[in-house]
This record gives C-alpha cells, structure tokens and sequence, in this order.
C-alpha cells in the first residue's frame, strides 16, 4: 500500500517513534551540533568557593592571549542594568508574606555563594583561546564561611548568605489543619515516627546544556538556539526581566533535546549572557556545558530533612499524619524553587489512602550550595519514600502484613474525586483495584518459596510494596494550530519534546480525529517566532495540554471543512458526514477527502487549553531484592508495576516512559547522591568518577501493566505519566531492601541505600 493510503493511527495503537529513525541515524539537531562554523566560543569562569568576595579581577595578562575578543563581568552587565533570575512560582507564610527572593543577577556582584557561581565570561575566536585566557585571569578571594545544610544555615550566628534574608530563612510555610491533626492524635492506637534525609540528586542527561547564537544587524535581532524543555518561557523572562529588550528582538529556538527532567526548564544565566554578548559584539556565540562543568552549572534537586509521624486507631485504620521538614533551596531561589518541596509535597503525602487529618510544617532555607530546583517527580519522590517507608514501619510494629494494612486503608472508587485533608482534590482513582493487579501480576503468594531459595543460597530476599500517585502541573499556556494543505497537516504546539515521542503521540491524535496517516502529520515545536505561545514541557502534562488542544483544533479544522466542503459539493453542510478523512454527502458516492479539499484552498484550526492540568495519575509497584549480607550488595530480582494513565495513546511509548522513570527512581534509592563538604562547601561528587547512575545490569526486565480511568478534568481523559514511576520506585526498592534486612535487625536506612551502608548497618563494629 503506497505511503498515501494508509489508514489513519488510532488512540491507543502501539506504533513505533517517528523520531527514533532520525536519532538513530545520527541526524538528530541538537544544539551543540547545529552551530554552525565561524562563531566565536564562550566561556565561563566559576567561583572555586562555596562563599568568598571578589576582592579583585585582573584582566591585563588575559587581554593579551591572541584571538581574545572580550572578558565581562558583573561590573559590565550591572552597567548595561541586566535584571536577575526570576523565580516564578511562590509560597506565602501564616501571616501572607511572600517567601523571600534575594537578587540573583547573571553575574554576582562582589560575592560568590556557591561553588560553581559565574565570576566572568570570556569570549574568544576558539574555546583554546578562551581557556588560556581564564587560566591567566587573575581573580583574588576572600573565602568566607560557608553553610551546605539547612540545620548549619539557620543556627544562630551562621554566616549570612544574602542581606535580605535574615537567618538565612527563605520562608516558613505549613498546610493542614493542625487541631484536627492534633486532635486525631490524642486519640491513636498506636503512632510510627521515622525521620529521614533525602539526598540530593543531579540531573546527568545525555546531552548538557549547549547554546549558539545568532546576530541579524539590520533589524537588530539576536537568535538563541539552546537545549530547553520550551523557548516561550524563558523568553518572556529574558525579554522582560533580564535583558530588558522587547520581545520581537529576541529569538528563542529549540530543536531536538536530548534529556531534560525539569533542569532544562530554568532560565540559566549562560543564555542570558549569550544573548546578551552577542547584541554587544554584533557577533554569533556558541557554548557547550562540560560534563564536569554539569554539576555546578546546573540546578541540583530534592535534598529534604522531613520528620513523620501517622496515626492509626485500633484497628490500623490512618487516622493522621503530620509532617515537619527542611528544603534546603540552595544559594538562590530558582524558577520553581518555592513550591518545588512545599506543595509538591503536600499534593501527595495523603498517597492512596483515606487519611482524614494532616498537617504539614516546613522552613525552607539558603545555603551555599547549587540551587534546588524541580527534577522529574518534583519533592514526590522522597514525599512518597517518607509516606510509604512509615506505613511499612507501622505494618511493622501493629504486627500487620504490609499488604494488609495498605489494602484496609486504599481509597475507593467511590470516595472520587478525593478531596484530601492537605488541600488538594483527587480526580479519578480505582485504587482497590490498581492493587490487587499488581499484587497479581507479582506473584506475591509465591514470595515465601523464593525467599527460602534465596536464604538456601546465603542471600535475604525482600518483597517491597509502593503506592504512590503524580499531581500532573506544567504551565498551561497552549496555543496551537493544524494547519491543512494539499500534502499534509502541519501542527505548531507549545511544549517541548526532551525525548517523550511527541512527534508520534501528537500525529497520532491528530491522525484519529482527522483520518489522515500517521506519516502526512507534520509537528512543529520550539520556535518563538512562529509558535505564539506555549508553556513548555513539565508536570507530566503535554498530553494534557498540548494532546487536549490538538484534538479541539482539529474539531475546527473539521468544522471548517464542512464548510469548504459543502461549497465544493455544492450542498448545505449539515448533509456532509465526515469520517476517517473523507468529507462525504450522506447517501451518496459525492466525496472529497480532507487533503484534496485542502488541495484547493488550504485552512486550519486553533485552539487555545480549556481544560483543567491537574490530574492524578496512579500506581502500584511490587519490587523483589535479594541483599547478599557479606558485601551489602543489592541485586533488584523482580519488578511489576501497575499504572493508572487514564487513556492511553501510544502503551509502546507508555512503556518506556515507564521503564525510564523506574531506572531514574531505582538510582535515587540505591546510589545517587550529590555530596558537600560540610566544612567548606566543595561539591566532592562532580563528575561520573564520584556520583553513580545506574547501568543496565542494575535493573531487571520490568513487568509493566495498566489499568485506565479517564480524568474527568480534561477532554480525553489524559493523566500523565512520565513522573509517576520516579515517583514510586524509590520507595518500592527501599521498601524491598528493609523488608530483607529487618530480620537481621535492619529497620530504616536513609537513601542512597549503598553497598557500604547495608554492610555498615550489619557490621556496625567493625
């Protein structure tokens, strides 16, 4: 069958990536790779010092190094009145005062606060060039006391990041109803408390940050092509807040990404800066993040100390659970900093159960170390980790199968939507069911004879429940337009493809509702100039808000061909049926099909998101360690999970987002981990010799199912997905591991849950 006939994709066929063909074959565009030859290279010099002032810069010797063009430093972008980087979310305190946003400028003025802030850029003809320059840049310090924790930033005396915020505090803020809280507590059966440290984690993805740019010099307009998760954000900051330009002289594109997971959302002040440089130099530059560089360059994520305690009566129903904890935000307060830990957590801490009371306190505090910033899951994570490590715990200590006191307290179907005591409002669940699968899909009844084969051969194995669930976010500023010719369809969308497969989702929604092939659907994505708006990729939402808005545009793009139509068939509209691409005269053999009609006068449809972005997509996994007690090695065995997206468009695609966010969670719980000197504030975990991500031999084949329950908040009835597995991995692995240990006498380990700290835990005199 030729390309041109075959038949439209349907919602929920599993077919292959369009993309992957272009990847594959090394004809992917990424940034670093479409610079294009003759620019000049930028370079930046960093703060060795967690907390120092400048005392001077000496460019003299660096001035000569041939092929130098420029050195700048905060005393040029203060001269040209460059704005600092916004946050752009917030939390407010008991008495409405808004969390605390000391200034954050490209380049700071007089003071380092974390190892890795930007002290100079240096442009030159080569990047060598530009090295020898920074190696003969002469900056002297005055190192001052530095703060990595949260406890060493708010003690009293503790050395003070910025003048604004006093006590190093950037917000204090809480959730919930304390006397209710307090109230379910005085009158428990039986409370678990455990008290836990998550540990910081960075985004290693396979591409690092890159930007290239160009100069057009009669109208003045400068060209930004980076590594982003969506251009129309951080354009509207750089116009408006930083740069100060207007929009129409700033061009943002983004073409393939390879990896973003949240960092890639930031306006980093590398782009800022390379936009700015090049209007000064009338000049193309171009930039490539070092992987070494990645580390101090790029927001870092979680880094929690939180305290629990859950509350169940007599018989082991969850009566309250109140929390008290410590974000540490890092040197300054980046783009979703505020909320990232705050209501991320609090979205999700009531998990799958019916918990009547909770109450949540947190302080959120500065510290000279990278800014904290979301990362896939977004404070869930380790929310779910403390959630379903003290329910394992309280299992535990009222002598319950964890399995059983999970299931006595699961949500129903009929208690949706779930408005939780935290505040926010559950959609859609089948939580019972969602359990027993994965329980099924297991072979939890089996466990007891694999646990006897495992210990015949010196091992202890464990069996690891999670629950856990996403609250769906992003920004939901989707404008998008199907645009129909003779040749194809062509759809421009506001959200970012990292490696998600929106070309194939996107086309193939389209292709359902407009009856055109898969391979005739063009989309388009990551340019300021000819998509007007978009919010980007973020929150487990594109489907959401882009997969939505497709769907409605095209409905115009049909309704408008019905009109077009009834004119070419010289008829009234409403006697035209439209299906499977053709515009047919009911009762007869007149047709015109939506590519012929386009054929005469090409159209299109638009469609502004209608929808609501929250959703709260589901699952359960069921993870099987086996822990050989002479080493403290972990060898994940089995791995089942069940997963509740709503309708699903592509589960080919489904699967691997699954599969990817498992791998993300499993190396959260069992090796990740950014590592401060406490004393000094030097980052010890800088590259891939000293931070550990997880391989292939560190995973098992996963056995991934679902179940759909379409959301009543939106049009399709889409739930998300990308951050729910991260979401519950570390918490099912953990869980697994502890179950192991606990009749050695094991009952918590904080994550990373490292060989060295299971062995450690076993041999604590040795």
């Amino acid at each position: 069958m030729p390309p041109s006939m075959k038949a439209p994709h349907r919602i929920g066929q599993p077919i292959t990536r369009r993309e992957d063909r272009r990847f594959l074959t090394g004809r992917g565009r990424y940034a670093d790779n479409t610079a294009p030859s003759g620019i000049l290279s930028a370079l930046f010099v960093r703060s060795p010092h967690a907390h120092a002032r400048i005392v001077r810069i000496d460019k003299k010797s660096a001035l000569r190094v041939p092929g130098l063009v420029a050195i700048y430093t905060a005393e040029d972008t203060a001269a040209d009145k460059l704005g600092h980087l916004p946050s752009i979310s917030e939390i407010r305190d008991s008495e409405g005062k808004r969390h605390r946003e000391p200034s954050h400028p490209p380049m700071s003025a007089g003071k380092m606060r974390h190892v890795g802030d930007i002290v100079a850029m240096i442009i030159a003809d080569t990047l060598n060039q530009a090295r020898d320059a920074a190696d003969l840049l002469v900056v002297e310090y005055e190192e001052l006391p530095a703060v990595v924790t949260v406890a060493q930033a708010l003690a009293a005396g503790a050395p003070l990041l910025h003048d604004e915020a006093p006590g190093n505090l950037m917000c204090t803020w809480s959730t919930g109803d304390a006397a209710a809280t307090d109230a379910a507590f005085a009158k428990a059966a039986h409370l678990s408390k455990l008290a836990i440290r998550s540990p910081r984690q960075i985004a290693h993805y396979l591409e690092p940050r890159a930007a290239w740019t160009a100069y057009d010099v009669p109208d003045d307009i400068v060209t930004l092509t980076l590594s982003s998760q969506g251009v129309h954000i951080p354009h509207q900051l750089m116009c408006e807040r930083v740069l100060r330009v207007p929009k129409e002289k700033l061009r943002l594109v983004t073409e393939d990404v390879g990896g973003g997971f949240g960092p890639k959302y930031q306006v980093y002040a590398e782009a800022a800066l390379m936009a700015w440089a090049t209007r000064k130099l009338s000049r193309g530059l171009r930039w490539t993040c070092e992987r070494s560089e990645l580390a101090v360059a790029d927001v870092h994520s979680r880094d929690l100390v939180a305290s629990a305690e859950l509350a169940l009566d007599a018989n082991g129903r969850f009566l309250a659970i109140r929390v008290k904890a410590e974000a540490n935000i890092g040197a300054y307060v980046s783009m979703f900093a505020p909320t990232t830990p705050t209501t991320g957590l609090t979205k999700v801490i009531s998990g799958l159960y019916r918990i009547p009371a909770i109450h949540v306190e947190f302080e959120c505090a500065f510290t000279n170390t990278v800014p904290v910033d979301a990362m896939r899951g977004a404070g869930k994570p380790e929310t779910l980790f403390l959630l379903e490590r003290l329910v394992d715990m309280a299992a535990q200590e009222t002598v319950r199968p964890p399995s059983e006191l999970r299931r006595l307290n699961l949500l129903k179907p009929e208690d949706m939507p779930y408005p939780t005591a935290s505040g926010y409002t559950y959609d859609a669940a089948d939580c019972p069911r969602l359990f027993e699968k994965a329980l099924q899909a297991a072979d939890e009844q089996g466990f007891a004879i694999r646990r006897g084969n495992s210990e015949a051969r010196g091992l202890r194995r464990g069996l690891g429940i999670s629950c856990h669930l996403h609250a769906t976010g992003g920004i939901a500023d989707e404008h998008v337009v199907v645009a129909v010719d003779a040749q194809r369809v062509l759809a421009m969308v506001g959200t970012q493809s990292q490696g998600q497969g929106h070309e194939t989702v996107y086309a193939q929604i389209l292709s359902a509702a407009l009856g055109v092939p898969v391979d005739k659907i063009e989309i388009r994505q990551g340019d300021t100039r000819t998509i007007s708006k978009g919010g980007g990729t973020g929150g487990s939402s594109s489907m959401i808000i882009s997969g939505n808005t497709l769907r409605r545009a095209a409905e115009v793009v049909i309704q408008r061909g019905l009109e077009l139509a009834a004119e070419r068939l010289e008829t009234a509209s409403q006697d035209i049926a439209f299906s499977q691409g053709v515009f047919e005269v009911v009762g007869t053999d007149r047709r015109v099909s939506l590519l012929e009609l386009a054929g005469g006068k090409p159209f299109h449809g638009e469609s502004v998101f209608a929808d609501k972005v929250e959703s709260y997509p589901t699952g359960v996994m069921v993870c099987e360690v086996e822990v050989d007690p002479e080493t403290g090695v972990t060898r994940i065995d089995r791995f089942t999970a069940v997963a509740d997206c709503g309708v699903v468009v592509n589960p080919r695609l489904l699967a691997g987002q699954m599969h990817g966010g498992t791998v993300q969670g499993i190396g959260y719980c069992l090796m990740e981990g950014a590592i401060y000197d406490e004393e000094n504030g030097q980052l010890l975990s800088r590259t891939l010799m000293n931070y550990a991500l997880p391989r292939a031999d560190d995973v098992p084949s996963f056995r991934i199912e679902t179940i759909s329950t379409p959301s009543p908040n939106n049009y399709m009835g889409f739930r998300g997905v990308g951050e729910l597995p991260t979401n519950g991995a570390p918490a099912a692995v953990a869980n697994a591991v502890l179950d192991a240990l606990l009749p050695l006498g094991v009952r918590h380990l904080d994550m990373p849950i490292t060989a060295y700290k299971v062995w450690r835990a076993l041999n604590p005199r040795e």
